[in-house]
């Protein structure tokens, strides 16, 4: 088999400009594209943390992908307590950190509803 990664996991929203905003100002990612798609006037927008290869993109075309349908996406983190501490700073609000043989982990929501795993590995 010739598959190597994970290029783009595509996050159901209502709200294009309302989701954007969230990953960018609040989580910190970066826009990495937003250009115009198809006839009705809808858009491509592609974002991702810093230095990370797999991006995300804000869809609102497929009916079976409902917006807040996305759920137990985990994003890796070198530091689970500062960037707690940050996202809190900047109004997320997350579970409490806990601890499983996975790692440690929060869960938060995007404004509609897609649910995130942030989570510290395990020391090797």
């Amino acid at each position: 088999m010739a598959i190597v990664s994970f290029e783009i996991v595509s996050v159901p929203v209502a709200d294009q400009e309302r989701s954007k905003a969230f990953y960018q100002e609040i989580l910190g990612f970066n826009l990495l594209r937003e250009e115009s798609m198809g006839p009705s006037g809808g858009k491509w927008i592609q974002l991702a943390p810093p230095g990370c290869t797999t991006t995300i993109a804000l869809v609102t075309w497929f009916d079976s992908m409902k917006p807040g349908g996305l759920q137990g996406v985990m994003l890796n983190s070198s530091d689970i307590d500062g960037d707690h501490r940050l996202l809190s700073s900047r109004g997320l609000q997350l579970s409490n950190i806990e601890q499983q043989p996975w790692g440690r982990y929060a869960m938060f929501k995007d404004p509609d509803g897609n649910g995130w795993i942030l989570r510290q590995p395990p020391d090797a």
